[in-house]
């Protein structure tokens, strides 16, 4: 433990608001209403957005969608690949009471709490708005790093560093993803396939917008069951 997170949770542990503030921020870190539904409509926004750069907004709408998943692709392989880390709310040597108490989530237990894949993921797609509208993109990166990275660290799920670290990584695969050069690769024959196709292409990307806000969850799930019984 260094000193730069114990400090930090050391403090957040010693602040206690009410009970209704308290079952918000709980909420707010539960709910994927104030995660993925909030910043994934927006990409739906720039993908309609009517100008003379219709076609390029559109790549870079592609971009960063795909930018979100190779994100948490890539936060749930380093939680299994890098050395685990017990998440602060579940470490006996830290001494801390955070106020959630016992939380619903077992499976954190288990889960190692660097890098966190929360701050990887939607840093990533905050980080793609902000490269095609700057005002809105600063809206949506302070959105993620108080509505979604902060209430983690105070309920005790992360520590100050495992957000920063995922929140870079995030920033790093956006913005090589969506390089004039890489881009163009994947994204143009994309863009083609869904003029082509707009039936198809319309009920995927529903599926995979639903999954990204999800976080494939259900998916992981019932994948882990299945391998369980095989």
């Amino acid at each position: 433990m260094n000193n730069f997170d114990s400090s930090i949770e050391t403090y957040l542990s010693n602040v206690h608001f009410g009970h209704f503030a308290t079952q918000s921020i709980q909420a707010i870190a539960d709910l994927y209403t104030f995660k993925g539904l909030v910043l994934v409509p927006v990409l739906w926004w720039m993908w309609f957005q009517q100008d003379g750069r219709r076609e390029w907004r559109r790549e870079m709408a592609l971009a960063t969608f795909l930018s979100g998943i190779v994100a948490l692709f890539v936060g749930r392989l380093l939680t299994h690949w890098l050395p685990f880390r017990v998440r602060p709310v579940y470490s006996d040597e830290l001494h801390l009471h955070f106020t959630r108490g016992a939380t619903r989530d077992a499976l954190l237990t288990s889960w190692s709490s660097f890098p966190s894949d929360h701050a990887m993921l939607w840093m990533a797609v905050a980080t793609g708005i902000f490269l095609v509208w700057r005002g809105i993109g600063v809206l949506a990166i302070l959105y993620t790093a108080v509505f979604i990275c902060l209430p983690r660290a105070y309920l005790g799920f992360h520590y100050p560093t495992d957000l920063l670290v995922g929140a870079a990584i995030g920033v790093v695969i956006t913005l090589v993803m969506t390089r004039d050069a890489i881009r163009v690769r994947y994204a143009t024959p994309v863009l083609r396939w869904i003029e082509r196709y707009p039936g198809p292409s319309a009920m995927l990307a529903f599926i995979l917008c639903l999954e990204l806000v999800t976080q494939f969850d259900e998916l992981r799930k019932l994948a882990s069951g299945v391998f369980k019984h095989l």
